[in-house]
């Protein structure tokens, strides 16, 4: 009689048991997704916080472009720039190499083209590649707000993007910031009087251009008129298409040693000037003339 009620003590102790390791799984289970829901939005806000620097490099110019730049501009600071290259193919397909550091608010994104050849046709098509490559990263990031820098033609590519896309994303990122240095707005032309197709379409278009954008060109002069590759009135006429449609429009002029077209991107004045320009800084300050 006592061996039976011991045996029912043990069953109603193992129920009891049992019951409650069940309540701690029900309730365990919403803790678990909450707890998931949490890491999610906690990733979602530091992404939100990331402002990336987005380059484009010009003709005949890879992902790699832009090695030496960002390493001068890492030797700048403590805070150091990851990296992350895409190289869009002309398939669509999208490769990565590098990676964004995590809780790196600042990361600079390099987006090069296997089509990378010059001319107003392939800038069209380079245009919408970079679109593609924009948009699986702005879903993947989640980012807000962008700084952008261009290269010779990878200023052209952006131009050309802004006018035609980036209408699409306006309502949720905001561009602050373009820089493009040795830009050919039109083409290898020494006079504005001799206007090409993609120039005219340049100012026809310039409305689409968002009205709150900082925009500085960048000249390189190793020659009086030219940086040996662009003419100068080639650069000065992306006034036309900035000047009094951005909020501000800044053109400044580099010479001397590295002023040559192909060295722009490691001159040690352009990696001052994306310091003070392009950069986010801790104070918020900022420097904004207008010419």
């Amino acid at each position: 009689m006592l061996k039976h009620k011991a045996n029912d003590q043990q069953k109603k102790t193992y129920r009891l048991l049992g019951l409650t390791l069940l309540l701690m799984f029900i309730l365990a289970i919403p803790a678990y997704f909450w707890m998931q829901s949490s890491t999610r939005r906690a990733k979602q806000f530091q992404k939100s916080r990331m402002s990336p620097i987005i380059m484009v490099p010009g003709s005949s110019a890879t992902k790699e472009r832009f090695n030496t730049l960002v390493k001068l501009l890492n030797q700048d600071t403590k805070n150091k720039h990851s990296l992350l290259k895409l190289e869009v193919k002309n398939s669509g397909k999208i490769t990565y190499s590098g990676k964004i550091a995590r809780g790196d608010r600042e990361p600079i994104i390099v987006v090069g083209f296997e089509n990378n050849h010059d001319g107003y046709n392939n800038i069209k098509k380079q245009a919408k590649m970079f679109d593609n490559a924009f948009e699986e990263l702005s879903e993947e990031y989640k980012f807000n707000n962008f700084k952008a820098f261009g290269h010779s033609n990878g200023g052209l590519i952006w131009t050309y993007w802004l006018e035609h896309y980036y209408t699409d994303y306006k309502d949720h990122i905001t561009i602050k910031k373009l820089m493009t240095i040795g830009s050919p707005y039109n083409f290898n032309e020494t006079s504005i009087n001799n206007k090409t197709q993609m120039f005219s379409d340049f100012v026809k278009n310039r409305s689409d251009i968002p009205k709150d954008l900082d925009v500085i060109s960048v000249i390189g002069t190793e020659s009086y008129d030219s940086d040996g590759l662009v003419p100068e009135a080639s650069v000065e006429a992306g006034k036309y298409i900035y000047q009094k449609q951005v909020k501000h429009f800044t053109t400044m002029t580099v010479t001397g040693e590295d002023a040559q077209h192909s060295d722009l991107p490691q001159n040690r004045q352009i990696v001052n000037l994306i310091e003070q320009y392009i950069m986010d800084r801790p104070n918020g300050k900022r420097n904004n003339h207008q010419k």
